[in-house]
């Protein structure tokens, strides 16, 4: 069978991140590390707390233990400002408007699922791994992640496409909140997939496909450009962009 289009196009993104990955480890050849002593500040949602900073925290520890790591909250502002100023080294977002001298690399995509409770009666005839109906899931109450307290996010977008919309009930700074009341209720949640996989099992929820077409966001990650060619700090992105790709995240 041949691929299909967006078989090749997924190929051709893994294909270049892996040799943008291969380019940065031959940059910092030569760098010290067990010498190196320096605090990285890193910006980015709970998401990253949960599923890249242990792994991240382990490595950083194995090849250069006088090195500290520090993540700050996302909802700490304008990124652009934070990497101006050196209040934090790199920043891991969705793709943002930026200023040129902020430089970028794609980390992973981050499609949405859907989480629900396993004693929701609402959806308690449809199965893991289903969808929920496109009338019912517009009814039920959503629970959302924001930082600023935005009730509506990409998935009221697809929604408004079609004429609908959700009963967003809940707005909460952090996707393990979210997590929790969901667990807890009665209300569902659009998620990253990556993060629904990590709490499933511990919280008891089902996992269901979207009923619309919703964009993956792509996640990546921003640091000013000044560091472009600072070896420690190439260092550091390439152990981020490493462990990501060992995490099995989509590009």
């Amino acid at each position: 069978m041949l691929p299909t289009p967006r078989a090749v196009e997924l190929g051709e993104r893994a294909r270049l991140a892996l040799a943008e990955i291969e380019g940065m480890i031959r940059s910092v050849r030569g760098l010290e590390l067990g010498e190196l002593d320096r605090t990285y500040t890193l910006l980015g949602a709970d998401f990253f707390s949960m599923l890249l900073m242990p792994q991240l925290a382990r490595k950083v520890h194995e090849q250069a233990p006088n090195v500290r790591l520090r993540l700050l909250d996302s909802a700490r502002g304008d990124v652009a400002r934070l990497l101006q100023e050196n209040a934090v080294d790199m920043a891991l977002e969705r793709p943002l408007e930026l200023p040129d001298w902020v430089s970028s690399a794609l980390l992973f995509q981050s499609p949405f699922v859907i989480i629900a409770s396993r004693n929701n009666e609402a959806i308690a005839a449809i199965p893991d791994g289903g969808q929920i109906p496109l009338d019912l899931f517009s009814r039920l109450p959503h629970a959302i992640r924001s930082i600023d307290g935005t009730l509506s996010g990409m998935v009221d977008e697809a929604l408004k496409s079609h004429g609908l919309r959700r009963n967003v009930t809940l707005a909460l700074p952090h996707f393990q909140g979210v997590a929790l009341a969901v667990a807890a209720g009665s209300h569902v949640a659009a998620v990253p997939v990556q993060f629904a996989r990590a709490v499933k099992a511990q919280l008891d929820l089902m996992v269901f496909e979207p009923p619309i077409d919703v964009p993956a966001p792509h996640v990546n990650l921003y640091w000013h450009s000044r560091y472009d060619q600072d070896r420690a700090h190439l260092w550091m992105r390439s152990l981020i962009v490493t462990t990501v790709s060992e995490l099995g995240f989509p590009i």
